[in-house]
């Protein structure tokens, strides 16, 4: 069984897919880049910041469905250029408190918007 998750805290999806999906104690959260769900803009600013909103709105699809970064037990890390994985990974320590999660970076040719970073996770209680 799974259950569609859904919040106003974070950008509505834009395309065919949820913002997540909880099944069997899992939570699958889409992709986030970085827009201002109360804007539908993408945030101004270089990696450092738009790295910020999509933890942001991670966040904000986490607490939808009862869960914290606490839970999380895996991230991918996609990057529109590999240069900004240090600046990235700055912002990306500091929302983690004990052990990290798995993660993946890779960098990518394009991402949607023509954003600096989209990161997915996955949860469980």
């Amino acid at each position: 069984m799974k259950k569609v998750i859904s919040t106003k805290n974070a950008p509505a999806a834009i395309g065919p897919y949820s913002q997540a999906i909880e099944s069997n104690g899992f939570l699958f959260v889409s992709g986030q880049i970085p827009v201002n769900p109360a804007t539908a803009e993408i945030v101004e600013g270089e990696i450092t910041e738009q790295t910020t909103e999509v933890f942001k709105n991670i966040k904000a699809i986490l607490a939808e469905a009862g869960y914290t970064t606490e839970n999380v037990v895996k991230t991918t890390v996609f990057l529109a250029d590999m240069a900004d994985f240090a600046a990235m990974n700055a912002v990306y320590t500091e929302q983690f408190a004990g052990a990290f999660p798995a993660r993946s970076a890779v960098a990518v040719k394009t991402l949607p918007k023509n954003v600096l970073v989209e990161i997915e996770t996955i949860a469980t209680k």
